[in-house]
């Protein structure tokens, strides 16, 4: 089984009421991706999303010029040789972003599942088959929308809600204790104020949240400033969380943990450098008794692989997914299945779940 034809789609969903939204510093943010399609000799195919940043354009040339011609040809059952072959090239003065590598990755164990026709978590050696959801916030405006979108989270059956806050101390210390409020004392909150924070605020925020017993404190800094990291988990009793924005998983991710830089480390199919990478990350953390767990890779076509892999790996307590999720629940022809808080795996063979071609050709807007 060889790689005979690989297609990239640029695609646009300016209809998407996440289109023109605001980032933390301001600027606008276009809601573009990537659909990468894979081809055998033997008549198998296998499609995936793939992140693209600012812009699908430069993302999908990226890929074209520097991977495409890489996996043309190739078996996909090699996928460990393709691992440590792309390893020395990207070296070699290719250095693609983080998010590159990930698509060509999933759809050469995509196309192996379908081959064995087993879903992909089977193929990969399942542990269970649903798995805990947490909701994830975006920014809000104000701590009465964190505290009532954490209300309707719990309401809705889900196991946890993971705050974003805007980075301001004094506005996010009000966002945590209102949603505490709100939920009571038994429901799980998180905080990822995605390294907003000073290391002397990150340690005062901590205690606070604390005291409000929230399950764990993803990213207060730079997920780089190792230093600051480890002192942090060191000096405080909630969990610190990090590692999902390092590059080269798992190798940079081996040294967070052996010095307890985190508690917990975060990997996912699309930043981290596909399947391959998760599960190495995944079984690497395991051996020290560490949680690794899986980060939203944002479009459902994208979380649906990221299921998958948490439903292979045992040291992983959650599947996260945005909210509100109707913001990027498109690109499969179901929904993901989420019953009683937990999404159930599906049994067809690869992904399990049609992509919805329709959508795609309706907004693509270019072919490489």
């Amino acid at each position: 089984m060889l790689i005979s034809d690989i297609e990239i789609r640029l695609c646009r969903l300016p209809d998407s009421p996440m289109a023109d939204s605001e980032m933390r510093n301001g600027i606008k943010s276009n809601l573009e991706f990537l659909v990468l399609t894979m081809k055998t000799d033997d008549g198998l195919s296998a499609s995936t999303f793939g992140f693209a940043g600012r812009g699908a354009r430069m993302a999908g040339e990226i890929a074209s010029t520097a991977l495409k011609h890489f996996f043309l040809g190739r078996d996909p059952m090699y996928r460990e040789k393709h691992w440590h072959d792309y390893r020395m090239e990207d070296r070699w003065w290719n250095h693609v972003p983080m998010y590159s590598y990930g698509p060509f990755d999933i759809t050469c164990w995509l196309l192996c599942a379908q081959a064995a026709n087993q879903p992909l978590y089977k193929y990969l050696g399942a542990y269970r088959d649903r798995v805990p959801v947490y909701g994830s916030s975006l920014l809000l405006n104000t701590a009465d929308e964190y505290a009532e979108q954490a209300r309707e989270t719990m309401e809705r059956g889900w196991n946890a809600y993971k705050l974003h806050p805007p980075g301001d101390p004094a506005f996010d210390l009000k966002a945590y204790h209102a949603c505490r409020e709100a939920v009571g004392a038994n429901f799980k909150l998180m905080s990822d104020p995605v390294a907003a924070y000073s290391f002397e605020q990150a340690l005062k925020i901590g205690r606070d949240l604390e005291k409000l017993d929230y399950h764990w404190f993803e990213e207060p800094l730079y997920d780089e400033s190792h230093h600051n990291l480890r002192e942090l988990a060191r000096t405080l009793d909630i969990p610190i969380c990090g590692a999902e924005v390092l590059n080269k998983h798992p190798y940079s991710v081996a040294e967070c943990i052996s010095t307890r830089v985190f508690d917990i480390v975060r990997a996912d199919v699309s930043w981290s450098g596909g399947i391959t990478a998760v599960m190495k990350t995944a079984h690497l953390a395991e051996a020290f008794g560490v949680q690794c767990e899986i980060h939203t890779s944002i479009y459902h076509p994208l979380e649906l692989v990221n299921l998958h892999c948490c439903a292979a790996i045992k040291n992983t307590e959650f599947f996260e997914l945005l909210v509100p999720d109707s913001h990027y629940d498109f690109g499969l022809k179901e929904p993901l299945k989420i019953e009683n808080g937990l999404a159930i795996l599906p049994e067809g063979p690869g992904l399990g779940i049609e992509l919805d071609w329709d959508q795609i050709e309706n907004h693509t807007f270019a072919v490489l």
